[in-house]
């Protein structure tokens, strides 16, 4: 295929260009695709699914690109492909493209992006006559997408929608500029050409900022405080700092991993009745930033653990790489990707010990496994359990089947009282006669853990219950709760 293909008819040669001036109505109206058709950049998505496949493809990006963008546009086409029906298209910018077509008006896709990835929204769409695009030789881009239109449409032959500055070198020999964008750009545009209708373009709305970060997560990295709390150090002003120190490292190292995680699984989140929503997957964000917001907040938390014990350090950089191990391929594992999850749980306690110069209790690291385990569990219970409600067989970008459901519940619920029992085996040990005056006090602890971890999966049977557990708790009334009675239980026994 060409870069200069009519939908299922034969290319044409792209030096021919039709004599005489046309109607305005008659005039061919040429959409860009990135950033322009779609809130997202079909090059950075590919790339991003490329290394979700393997992360060494990494190696091979940079010598790709220094044989020219169209290797490396052709390069990454090979090897991935993009589901048109789930972009997120510029609804109103559509609407309208799709009023003119029912006008007769021929439409043409023109992008920068390689044909392969082009050729998939076109078909999609229903409304392109036919797409000019990059191919292995020429990367369609600025100049020479203005060459390729010339070329086909001759100077005023066409009208242009675009979205960026660059465009300018388009829209110079248009007829007529279509914008997506702010004033400035429709300013720009109209000094070159006649500006037809514009449509908002892409903002970075502080709101959408922070549902990216997720601050609500944060919450999880109170684990760090637990080691300061059972070693009875809340009196320790160094101790706390250096806990506080160390909260704040990880609540922007956790948001530097959920931008990253909500990039790798664009198409995975816009299958998803709830994830769809999410500022990347529907395109509220670009990519690009989210690549840059990422990068900035782990270079911060890192430059925070560095002020702190070096196994602190090692114990951060641990707690990343499994993150990332995570979001690229355990997440995609039956069973591994729940004990990953637990295994994230777990290193914020030794991380928050390490900051603190502790030991962590053999009993409160076995405690977490089970518990978190238990919720991890119950995470991919909820999941599949909405997915089961809409008669969907599987999760996308998941190992699991609507069938494992019971089998989820069984191991879930284990692991949950098995954590009780591990707290219960630690009231009767001889550790806790030198930390606690009336250690017998903490027993009440093992019934309110039985009743929580009970109700939870309640509600995870009746489909109530959020997918995401931690979330849950922070919303529940009952779970509140029982965390103000557990606190004033371990209080009273000291």
């Amino acid at each position: 295929m060409t870069a200069d293909t009519r939908l299922g008819r034969e290319p044409h040669d792209l030096r021919a260009t039709p004599a005489g001036p046309q109607p305005r109505r008659a005039v061919p109206l040429c959409v860009d695709l990135d950033g322009t058709l779609i809130r997202s950049d079909t090059l950075l998505e590919a790339i991003l699914l490329l290394l979700k496949m393997n992360l060494l493809f990494a190696l091979l990006l940079p010598l790709w690109t220094l044989r020219g963008r169209a290797h490396l546009k052709t390069q990454i086409a090979r090897r991935v492909a993009l589901n048109a029906a789930t972009l997120p298209y510029h609804t109103q910018l559509l609407s309208w493209l799709e009023s003119e077509h029912e006008t007769g008006r021929a439409l043409w896709l023109c992008t920068a992006s390689h044909e392969s990835l082009a050729q998939p929204v076109a078909v999609h769409l229903g409304l392109f006559e036919g797409i000019i695009a990059s191919d292995g030789q020429v990367n369609r881009q600025g100049a020479a997408r203005a060459h390729a239109l010339l070329a086909r449409f001759g100077e005023q032959g066409f009208d242009y929608c675009g979205n960026e500055l660059r465009d300018v070198l388009v829209w110079r020999y248009a007829r007529g500029a279509i914008v997506v964008g702010g004033v400035a750009l429709e300013t720009t545009a109209a000094r070159h050409t006649t500006l037809v209708r514009s449509f908002a373009g892409a903002r970075i709305a502080i709101r959408n900022v922070l549902r990216a970060l997720r601050p609500h997560q944060w919450a999880k990295n109170a684990l760090l405080l637990v080691p300061l709390m059972a070693a009875h150090r809340l009196g320790d002003p160094p101790a706390v700092l250096a806990a506080a120190l160390a909260v704040i490292a990880f609540c922007l190292c956790a948001s530097s991993v959920y931008v990253l995680n909500d990039l790798f699984d664009l198409q995975a989140d816009r299958a998803h009745p709830r994830k769809c929503t999410r500022p990347f997957a529907c395109g509220e964000l670009p990519i690009g930033f989210g690549l840059t917001l990422s990068a900035t907040l782990l270079v911060l938390g890192a430059s925070l653990a560095a002020f702190l014990p070096a196994f602190f350090a090692l114990a951060f950089a641990g707690y990343y790489v499994l993150t990332l191990a995570y979001s690229l391929s355990l997440k995609g594992r039956v069973i591994v990707d729940a004990l990953a999850l637990a295994g994230l749980y777990t290193m914020r306690i030794i991380a928050g010990a390490a900051a603190v110069r502790v030991v962590p209790s053999f009993w409160l690291l076995l405690f977490s496994v089970f518990l978190f385990l238990s919720l991890a569990f119950v995470k991919r219970f909820a999941e599949l359990d909405a997915l089961r409600r809409q008669q969907r067989l599987r999760a996308v970008g998941r190992g699991y089947h609507v069938e494992d459901l019971p089998v989820l519940q069984s191991l879930g619920t284990a692991a949950g009282y098995l954590s009780v029992l591990v707290l219960a085996l630690y009231i009767n040990s001889p550790a806790i006669e030198s930390l606690y005056r009336r250690p017998r006090v903490i027993w009440l602890l093992c019934v309110l853990m039985l009743y929580w971890i009970s109700r939870v999966w309640m509600k995870a049977q009746r489909g109530t219950m959020h997918d995401d557990p931690v979330v849950f708790a922070l919303k529940d009334r009952m779970s509140l709760t029982v965390g103000v009675l557990a606190a004033l239980t371990v209080a009273a026994a000291i």
